[in-house]
């Protein structure tokens, strides 16, 4: 089956990346928000982004005026019923996802694909809410995903073979690489990924050395383009919570635990870089570290 039509559950952050490179490559797509307001924030986003890409001559006018007319909007539900493809990118909520694909079920033909973005939670899960198992993945893309070449693929127990040789073609037609993974938490990146981040946090709480020289460590010693703490602040010190809540959940070992550091820097509205304030105050003109959070009293 060749994927041509695409519907994308959510217009935020990943939801509009998503969408923009499905339409920047020729697939007419269809993103769902669940109210008008959040739809127009979501395709100016991807608006502004279009028009800085032909101010860099990254694309031509042409290019993003094609872009903007393989994409729509739409708060209805029922527009998706005719997509080969459905990617969802909502919230990272197991119980808003299941709602979401079980009403989807009745409105899309059994030919339709179904795709989730988590990051952690379990496909097999979201699957098992659906009348199509055997059409459903992981579909992973990396932020901002416009930039980000990775894609893993995702397949569980009930997945067959036609709908992941499908997928995986379909995002190669997006310029992006496939890794072929299986349903396991945290897929290959983030269960690498995440434990490291979680030990630079407990490095810093130890004493090991500063936020400024554990980042710069990193970057330098290791070739890394940013060090782990940024990348933190990046990410958002709220969803690392969440997913390393999932992780610790399913396989109960101290690398996945939250430190307590992280916990407390959640609960005080320290999200990273989205709320100004994580382990790098951004504020000012560049970020400058918060040597206080391991400071004492």
């Amino acid at each position: 089956m060749s994927v041509t039509k695409v519907g994308v559950l959510g217009c935020g952050l990943m939801g509009s990346g998503i969408a923009q490179v499905c339409a920047q490559s020729g697939h007419h797509t269809i993103v769902l928000e669940v109210s008008q307001t959040l739809l127009d924030k979501g395709m100016a986003s991807i608006d502004r982004f279009l028009k800085g890409g032909v101010e860099r001559g990254k694309l031509t006018a042409e290019q993003r005026s094609k872009t903007l007319a393989n994409l729509k909007g739409t708060t209805d539900p029922a527009d998706l019923a005719d997509r080969d493809l459905i990617i969802e990118a909502v919230v990272e909520n197991l119980a808003t996802k299941r709602e979401m694909f079980s009403r989807l079920d009745t409105l899309c033909g059994p030919s339709t694909i179904f795709a989730s973005n988590t990051s952690s939670l379990s496909i097999t899960e979201l699957a098992a809410c659906t009348r199509r198992p055997a059409r459903f993945v992981g579909l992973h893309f990396f932020n901002p995903v416009p930039l980000m070449k990775l894609v893993e693929v995702a397949r569980t127990i009930m997945t067959d073979a036609e709908t992941m040789t499908s997928v995986v073609a379909f995002v190669g037609t997006l310029g992006k690489t496939p890794i072929r993974t299986s349903d396991k938490t945290g897929f290959i990146v983030n269960r690498l990924l995440v434990p490291y981040i979680l030990d630079a946090i407990r490095a810093l709480e130890e004493g090991v050395g500063t936020i400024a020289d554990i980042d710069e460590a990193m970057r330098l010693g290791c070739g890394y383009p940013m060090g782990p703490l940024t990348l933190l602040d990046l990410v958002g010190l709220d969803t690392t919570h969440s997913i390393a809540n999932v992780f610790f959940e399913e396989f109960r070992e101290r690398r996945f635990a939250s430190p307590p550091l992280l916990k407390r820097m959640v609960m005080a509205g320290y999200h990273g870089k989205k709320t100004g304030k994580g382990f790098y105050d951004y504020s000012g003109d560049k970020p400058v570290p918060n040597d206080f959070l391991v400071g004492g009293a």
